[in-house]
C-alpha cells in the first residue's frame, strides 16, 4: 500500500481494491465535510459522499489522478452544486404545480357556479310568457337583431323591443341574488 505523499504526487495511480480502502478511510470525512457544508443535510451529503466514491471505483482504470485530495474535494463542490441545483430546480417545479393546483381549484368552482348560473336562466327564460321566451331566445340565444325578430315573426320592432325589456327586466329580479 502506497503512503499518501507518494499517492499524491504520483501523476497516475493504480487503484485497486486495498488502494481503494485506504484511500476512502483516508478521505471520505473530508468529502463529506465539504458535502454537509455546502448544503446542510446529513442523508443527501451521505448520499454524495457514496456516488463520489463509486464513481472514482467506476472509473479507476480510466482515471488519473494529480492529487487524490483535491480530486475528491472538487467532486464534492460539484455534487453539492448539482444537488443544489436540482433541489431548486425542484422546488421551482412544485411551486408551478401548486399554483396550476389553486387555479384549476378556482377555474373547477367557476365552472361549476357558471353552470349552475346558466341552468338557472334557462330555467327563468322556460317561465316566461310564450311570445317573451321567443323573442328572447332568438335575441340572446340565435343573436338576431330586432328587425330580422320582427319580420319573423310578424311583429313591430317596438314590439320586439318591449319583450326584451319585459324578460331582461325578470331576469334581472330573479337573479338579484347572484349579483356580486
Amino acid at each position: 500500500m502506497a503512503d499518501i505523499k507518494s499517492i499524491d504526487s504520483l501523476t497516475s495511480i493504480s487503484i485497486d481494491k486495498k488502494n481503494f480502502e485506504w484511500i476512502y478511510n483516508l478521505y471520505w470525512e473530508k468529502v463529506y465535510a465539504v458535502c454537509y457544508n455546502s448544503i446542510r443535510e446529513t442523508e443527501p451529503a451521505k448520499e454524495m459522499v457514496q456516488d463520489i466514491f463509486k464513481s472514482l471505483w467506476e472509473r479507476r482504470e480510466n482515471l488519473e489522478l494529480e492529487k487524490t485530495e483535491h480530486y475528491l474535494v472538487r467532486c464534492a463542490k460539484f455534487k453539492s452544486f448539482e444537488y443544489i441545483r436540482n433541489k431548486i430546480s425542484r422546488e421551482k417545479h412544485m411551486d408551478l404545480k401548486m399554483q396550476d393546483c389553486k387555479m384549476s381549484t378556482n377555474c373547477t368552482e367557476e365552472h361549476i357556479l357558471f353552470n349552475n348560473l346558466k341552468e338557472k336562466v334557462s330555467t327563468l327564460v322556460e317561465k316566461l310568457p310564450c311570445q317573451c321566451k321567443r323573442v328572447y331566445k332568438m335575441s340572446r340565444e340565435e343573436g338576431l337583431g330586432n328587425k330580422e325578430i320582427a319580420s319573423s315573426l310578424l311583429i313591430s320592432e317596438r314590439a320586439v323591443e318591449y319583450h326584451i325589456h319585459k324578460a331582461t327586466n325578470m331576469l334581472k329580479l330573479s337573479l338579484a341574488s347572484y349579483a356580486i
